[in-house]
């Protein structure tokens, strides 16, 4: 990519080739990323003492920690959290050591036109020319090198007319336009800075810095009213860009025009309000269709509903942006909404699982990006496990008579009803909850454990007890071994 430098002062120099940065720009990612971990640490344990032998094999083995690509997942998450950053700080300096920059700079002094074939380039892009009266053509030759010559083309049509020219003509969805305007802002405002680190002659380079920065603030005056739920990764992005774009001029103030300051915090509030404004729209999104939320329950098995997915995405990502205000109400948000929406399953066995499953994915979202909130929804774990685990199998286990319990019409009683009470009751439970779904490997295997520690255990100690009813066991194939293999397959959907 490297081309030789040129001097400020050579005003015949050769325009470089077209599309020589514009092509390494458009290879870097620059949308903000989720991160995952654990909420469980328990180390392995037995079956509560009890001595009968496991047949359950893999299906309730113990779910390892240890993922191969857990450091190339962390390496990509840091990467991704930077917004690409380093890579386009890099190809700014190249465009600056290659004397590309330095070169627009000149040329927008004495209001030169760098290139005659503008009209080719746009003609590239499929978008018509912006008017030459109303754009410098050195700021059209800069912005078609950022991949951001659509942005030129904004001028008094405002928000959904012009994206929908743009996106027709370009195929470019709104996140895309977004992700484009993100790295041409951050090439311009690293390549003006390191720019005027090297050089005494601050005010030609500051005017083009100048002129560029506020001419892609358009963009953002020209989006923000139309921001839709879907929309809030997006304006989240935008919004971090441009909050970065001020941080970097208050920490240098002496190398960037004092008066875009105060423009970049401007646009940092109306950011920060279209983020709100947006949370809004997802929240009254979300609320609109109870009856959806009870068929996705019942279908789903209590698995982690979308939404829940959804809404810790955002959550992460009102982090990664700083935005704590808006976190923490969404995520006081969320635990409202969960709470009310499991209400809409009658089944409560169901209900209580659901509550588990999603509880248990935000906590462990909240304990990796934001502990302090973690704790609540771990509270909630515990309480809608015991919950679960009550009013599914305490009735199941409620079957098997208490020992020693004297008198032979017990013992007769024993003999009639208990076994057959007992496994009807529990195949009927199995039936039912064999393909409800908790996803998360940890928790479904700590869960599998608690259900067969409560059953099988006591069903275990009960046979000890009576061992003569131990052939009527064997010849129904109800052994202890048996349904332990049975609720290790618990939950897989």
């Amino acid at each position: 990519m490297a081309m030789p430098a040129e001097s400020m002062d050579d005003s015949t120099a050769a325009y470089p080739p077209r599309s020589i940065y514009r092509d390494l720009i458009r290879r870097v990612a620059v949308s903000g990323t989720q991160i995952r971990s654990t909420l469980f640490s328990h180390s392995q344990s037995g079956h509560g003492g009890y001595s009968y032998s496991s047949n359950s094999g893999a299906s309730n083995s113990y779910p390892s920690n240890n993922s191969g690509c857990s450091s190339a997942n962390s390496a990509l998450s840091a990467a991704a959290a930077d917004f690409g950053t380093h890579e386009l700080k890099t190809i700014a300096s190249q465009m600056v050591s290659d004397g590309y920059t330095q070169r627009m700079v000149q040329a927008f002094e004495y209001g030169g036109d760098l290139d005659g074939a503008m009209e080719n380039r746009f003609s590239e892009l499929h978008v018509a020319p912006p008017e030459p009266a109303l754009v410098d053509p050195v700021l059209e030759s800069w912005f078609f090198e950022l991949d951001l010559a659509w942005v030129l083309q904004i001028g008094q049509e405002h928000g959904s007319e012009w994206q929908l020219r743009i996106q027709d003509n370009s195929g470019s969805s709104l996140q895309d336009l977004v992700q484009r305007w993100i790295r041409g802002l951050t090439i311009t405002v690293h390549s003006i800075t390191e720019l005027l680190s090297v050089r005494h002659e601050m005010t030609s380079v500051t005017q083009f810095g100048k002129a560029s920065i506020l001419k892609m603030l358009v963009f953002v005056d020209a989006i923000v009213p139309d921001f839709k739920p879907e929309n809030l990764r997006t304006v989240l992005d935008l919004y971090i860009c441009v909050r970065k774009a001020m941080e970097n001029s208050k920490e240098r103030p002496e190398l960037l025009d004092l008066s875009l300051i105060p423009t970049l915090s401007a646009y940092v509030q109306i950011l920060q309000g279209a983020v709100s404004s947006t949370m809004e729209k997802v929240k009254t999104r979300i609320e609109e269709d109870d009856d959806s939320w009870a068929i996705d329950i019942m279908q789903g098995g209590g698995e982690v509903h979308r939404n829940t997915r959804w809404i810790v995405d955002c959550i992460v990502s009102l982090d990664e942006a700083h935005l704590g205000g808006s976190l923490s109400d969404m995520v006081h948000y969320l635990k409202d909404l969960l709470l009310r929406k499991s209400k809409l399953c009658s089944d409560l066995s169901l209900r209580y699982l659901f509550l588990l499953n999603n509880l248990y994915f935000v906590a462990e979202k909240m304990n990796q990006c934001k502990p302090k909130y973690a704790w609540k929804f771990e509270l909630g774990c515990e309480n809608y496990k015991d919950r679960y685990l009550n009013v599914s199998w305490e009735h199941v286990v409620s079957c098997i008579p208490k020992p020693h319990v004297p008198g032979p019409l017990h013992y007769c009683w024993i003999n009639t009803s208990s076994l057959v009470k007992f496994e009807s009751a529990f195949h009927k439970m199995y039936q039912v909850q064999k393909f409800w779904k908790v996803p998360d490997p940890r928790l479904r295997y700590f869960l599998r454990i608690e259900i067969t520690e409560r059953v099988v255990s006591s069903y275990f100690d009960f046979l000890t007890e009576h061992p003569e009813l131990a052939a009527h066991v064997r010849r129904t194939n109800n052994t202890p071994d048996v349904l332990e293999e049975m609720l290790g397959q618990l939950f897989e959907g």
